[in-house]
């Protein structure tokens, strides 16, 4: 396992951080094993960069990562746990228990600690260094008290609480005197600020060129996307990424990207990525939501729509396929009445036909039962580029 390999995982698991700590009974069920399922899905992306980015997902990829001895086996049993809970939550059916949230926070805590190692012996601190340094000279201060007082008793030789007498001033007349050196700035100070204010100066000036830079490349990936030019439009979002890496735009349209090309793990990876920077953006949660949705993941789809509607309300595009997921999920009226608000659409395709509701296995995604939308009808429509 590489440094830099440890630090993307941290960063990984860092967004789930929030999710897992808000695992609680208290909540929904079906809020709450979203809620795992998405825990579970960041997880799992930390996991992935252990290696350097695979195509291995839960038990495999924990099999795979034990195997390289990047995990304890406490770890990979307690991460079992967690994948099973997150299985066991993408059930419709199913009411995620105590265990399935208690093996959740185990593995994460588990796997946190882990990465970031145990703490190392840290040099003591200026504070603690002074503190020695104080209990070191406190038996002086009686001491010189005891030897004044001793003194006094001799005659009168100088004492730290009393004056001199005349034989004592003249055997200390001639005493060279600890004269306090003057506190004067030393003359190298004032360069040493000038080059700082220089270096500062510098730095903001190289943040705002790079900002233009990437934002330059972020609009190039556009343009190459909208043209066909897939190739050339990954490696400027790429590169949009790496000059901007708290900009959730270029992972929306790699992950977008990714989806349309049929690679799901690299979608999943980007989608959640750019979730991660910006959980308040509608196209990045949309995205994400449209991930789960092709992956048959119709709950937690119908989660991450109805947040990015809640980012955007004018988004008809999240509205329509957040009636979908419902539709799939055996919610029909529920979803009909999002696919009507929508408006026509490529979500209208998801309208069960007359006499369907209630069909069995609408609820599960059956093949046969439900109206699937074609391909290429999720948001939005080849070469359309999302809004900035």
């Amino acid at each position: 396992m590489t440094a830099g390999s440890q630090r993307a995982a941290l960063d990984a698991i860092s967004s789930a951080r929030p999710i897992v700590a808000r695992l609680s009974m208290a909540r929904d069920s079906e809020d709450l094993a979203a809620d795992l399922i998405e825990a579970w899905t960041a997880t799992e992306t930390g996991l992935r960069s252990l290696i350097g980015g695979s195509a291995l997902t839960g038990q495999m990829l924990i099999r795979e990562l034990r195997q390289r001895h990047f995990l304890s086996l406490e770890q990979a049993n307690a991460l079992a746990e967690f994948h099973a809970a997150r299985e066991r939550a993408a059930r419709v059916d199913y009411k995620p228990t105590d265990g399935d949230v208690n093996a959740s926070r185990d593995a994460f805590v588990k796997l946190e600690a882990g990465l970031m190692g145990e703490p190392s012996a840290a040099a003591p601190s200026p504070s603690a260094a002074a503190t020695a340094t104080a209990a070191t000279a406190a038996p002086a201060v009686p001491a010189a008290t005891a030897a004044g007082a001793a003194a006094r008793s001799r005659g009168g030789a100088y004492t730290p609480d009393g004056p001199l007498d005349p034989s004592a001033r003249e055997r200390f007349e001639g005493a060279p005197v600890a004269v306090p050196a003057e506190r004067a700035r030393p003359r190298w100070v004032a360069p040493l600020l000038g080059l700082v204010a220089l270096l500062v100066v510098g730095g903001i000036a190289a943040f705002a060129l790079m900002g233009r830079r990437g934002s330059s490349a972020f609009n190039n990936g556009v343009k190459a996307y909208r043209e066909g030019r897939r190739e050339a439009a990954a490696g400027e979002f790429l590169k949009a990424a790496k000059d901007d890496p708290n900009d959730p735009m270029p992972h929306v349209y790699l992950a977008r990207m990714a989806r349309e090309a049929g690679n799901m793990n690299t979608a999943n990876t980007e989608a959640v990525t750019a979730v991660r920077l910006g959980p308040n953006s509608g196209v990045a949660l949309r995205e994400l939501a449209s991930v789960s949705f092709v992956q048959q993941n119709y709950d937690a789809a119908r989660r991450f729509y109805l947040r990015a509607v809640q980012a955007d309300t004018t988004d008809r595009l999240s509205q329509g396929f957040l009636g979908c997921s419902l539709v799939r999920l055996g919610r029909i009226d529920e979803g009909t009445r999002w696919i009507t608000r929508a408006g026509a659409g490529a979500w209208s395709s998801c309208t069960p036909p007359p006499g369907s509701v209630g069909t069995p296995g609408m609820r599960t995604g059956t093949p046969g039962t439900q109206v699937v939308p074609p391909a290429g009808s999720l948001p939005p429509a080849t070469g359309q580029p999302y809004p900035r």
